[in-house]
């Protein structure tokens, strides 16, 4: 089911674009990058992209579905594999990046922010993009993720945090069973990039490439040769 209603969204926004959040779209009439709380020049984050949803301009869902058992602990590969995505999504803006679109700001770095904090800066500013982290998270995701970990409102939005968020969307995309030899590297890239918009499809593009402005941030061998080194396969 969750899948048909995904599948829905996605040819409703495709055959109506103009009528997919009309009131944010004009935020991403081109590729957007992301703001640091720290001071970082725009050319070191012009090459992050956006985690999409149609809630922040785009035809993605919050989540693809649970296509593997959630990971809770991450280990070596997962520790690369975050390292790599980081590099699409966030840059040098790391655990403090905020999508730059965002015109209000939050108040203080990410990191010194409760999930509460964020939950309160996203409703204080609509009509604005919200991802957020050093992967990006948008808001339903970040609930939703925040809800399987049973984090509770106070928990600070931490490096360690971020970690343990992501490693449920990696689980999500199968690194267990491509961990196993459940899954092939090929599909469990494509679920990567279904999920992180920064990163390209066998065809050097982003699966949301020209949605909400978004674009692969790297070439799809340079990609490939690095998931396949860290799976070794």
């Amino acid at each position: 089911m969750i899948r048909r209603v995904l599948a829905f969204l996605l040819w409703a926004g495709l055959a109506c674009p103009g009528q997919a959040d009309p009131a944010i779209g004009s935020l991403f009439s081109a590729r957007q990058p992301l703001f640091s709380m720290q001071s970082e020049s725009s050319e070191a984050l012009s090459s992050a992209s956006l985690f999409v949803d149609r809630s922040e301009g785009g035809l993605f869902a919050a989540l693809p579905g649970r296509l593997d058992a959630p990971l809770r602990h991450g280990g070596t590969k997962a520790a690369r594999l975050r390292d790599l995505i980081a590099r699409a999504e966030a840059g040098r803006a790391g655990y403090d990046a905020v999508q730059h679109g965002a015109r209000v700001k939050p108040p203080r770095r990410p990191t010194d922010m409760t999930l509460q904090d964020i939950y309160d800066w996203i409703e204080a500013t609509p009509g604005q993009p919200h991802a957020i982290g050093r992967y990006q998270f948008i808001p339903p995701t970040l609930r939703h993720s925040a809800a399987r970990l049973d984090l509770p409102a106070s928990t600070r939005f931490s490096p360690a945090v971020q970690d343990r968020l992501a490693d449920l969307l990696l689980g999500d995309a199968g690194l267990m069973k491509v961990k196993a030899g459940e899954m092939s590297t090929d599909t469990f890239m494509l679920n990567l990039a279904k999920i992180w918009a920064g990163l390209p499809i066998p065809s050097g593009r982003s699966y949301y490439d020209g949605v909400a402005g978004n674009k692969a941030t790297m070439t799809y061998e340079a990609y490939a040769s690095q998931v396949r080194g860290i799976l070794g396969s």
